[in-house]
């Protein structure tokens, strides 16, 4: 089984594209990137993505447009915001419509990493929960992390 973690940048800034693609690229993940919704939502359908960092505004499509897409047709897909023009009403909207995170550029190498970071620790735990409750939690524990 392949365990690379594939991540799309959308972002109709180039510059913005490339920083997040150098910041990513390692042996853990596949980063590809496009620069707007119709491009992100194209790479989508040939093959899902783990975790997509979306810009809030592009020419084509808007990026709650985009993750409202992506949570309808690839719910197990996690999304991040990143966006130059931050306000606590598309904070609030992006939450409500499954974004994991907001973040506010400018955004430094740091906080995309542990953004994406975080975000398929959640993917993975929410994975093996639904995994684990499948025989409708007749065998699952859970089990704190101080517990043997």
């Amino acid at each position: 089984m392949d365990t690379t973690t594939r991540i799309l940048i959308v972002d109709d800034e180039e510059v913005v594209r490339l920083s997040h693609l150098r910041t990513l690229a390692s042996d853990h993940y596949n980063v590809e990137a496009a620069l707007n919704g119709t491009e992100a939502l194209r790479a989508m359908e040939q093959s899902p993505f783990d975790l997509v960092l979306l810009d809030l505004r592009m020419p084509d499509m808007d990026g709650l447009s985009v993750l409202k897409a992506i949570k309808q047709r690839w719910p197990e897909s996690e999304v991040i915001i990143i966006t130059g023009y931050p306000s606590i009403d598309t904070a609030k909207e992006a939450v409500r419509l499954g974004a994991y995170d907001y973040l506010a550029k400018p955004v430094g190498p740091d906080d995309v990493i542990k953004a994406a970071t975080a975000a398929m620790m959640q993917k993975k735990w929410t994975l093996q929960t639904c995994e684990a409750g499948q025989d409708g939690g007749q065998n699952f524990k859970y089990r704190f992390p101080w517990e043997n």
